[in-house]
């Protein structure tokens, strides 16, 4: 499942993060890269020791963790800290799979969701569209500042090489309640129908009962 969530950050949320990006320090990105990705990936991290990263990191969670696409979409049980990233002319990061066990031995958690929230307008850059190979094709997201996507961390994905300008954007993963892409597309499917049905007929029997098929299958597929 692919969402697109829109307006995770306002415009305020993003003059402070430009302001925070221009006093930051950055790295080479292959060096938080799996064994497997080290060669192929060419970009820049935010350093997560420098102030700059600390404020962006807890900004852009808290707003994630605040907006209902995003709860809905992933149902988080972990999320991790999220990743920094710059791409400038000639930059890119080829077909790849993200590792599906993350974190130190003290906070590992299974990457079931991967999270990219855009900080770049699209038209300040050419090329560095996210290529998600689905099982339906490969499908080209490149989404305005402050914008969302999220979708499977076992998708098959690259980030083309950007030709002029620069990219920034967060990239983040999560472990979710429900282990299975499929299930969660059910769950959500039926969360935004329940939620629709609450605003349009909140006393009648159908919103309770699919209230309670809601509630029971998020009991029967949720591990924690």
């Amino acid at each position: 499942m692919l969402t697109q969530i829109s307006n995770v950050l306002s415009e305020e949320d993003l003059q402070q993060i430009n302001q925070l990006v221009s006093e930051a320090q950055w790295q080479a990105g292959n060096l938080s890269a799996g064994s497997h990705a080290t060669d192929i990936k060419h970009n820049e991290e935010m350093h997560q020791d420098c102030e700059s990263w600390k404020s962006i990191n807890k900004l852009v969670i808290a707003k994630l963790y605040r907006h209902p696409e995003f709860q809905r979409a992933v149902l988080p049980c972990k999320v991790s800290a999220a990743f920094v990233s710059r791409y400038g002319p000639g930059m890119k990061y080829p077909p790849h799979v993200d590792d599906p066990v993350m974190g130190g031995a003290s906070g590992r958690y299974r990457s079931d969701v991967a999270v990219t929230v855009f900080l770049s307008d699209a038209n300040t850059y050419d090329g560095g569209e996210l290529h998600i190979h689905t099982r339906f094709g490969p499908v080209s997201v490149k989404l305005n500042a402050g914008a969302a996507v999220v979708y499977p961390a076992s998708s098959l994905h690259e980030v083309t090489e950007i030709t002029s300008g620069q990219r920034l954007a967060c990239v983040l993963w999560a472990q979710s309640l429900v282990r299975s892409a499929e299930q969660r597309e059910i769950l959500s499917d039926l969360d935004e129908a329940r939620q629709a049905l609450h605003i349009s007929a909140k006393a009648a029997q159908v919103t309770a009962t699919v209230d309670r098929a809601y509630t029971n299958l998020l009991r029967l597929w949720s591990e924690v």
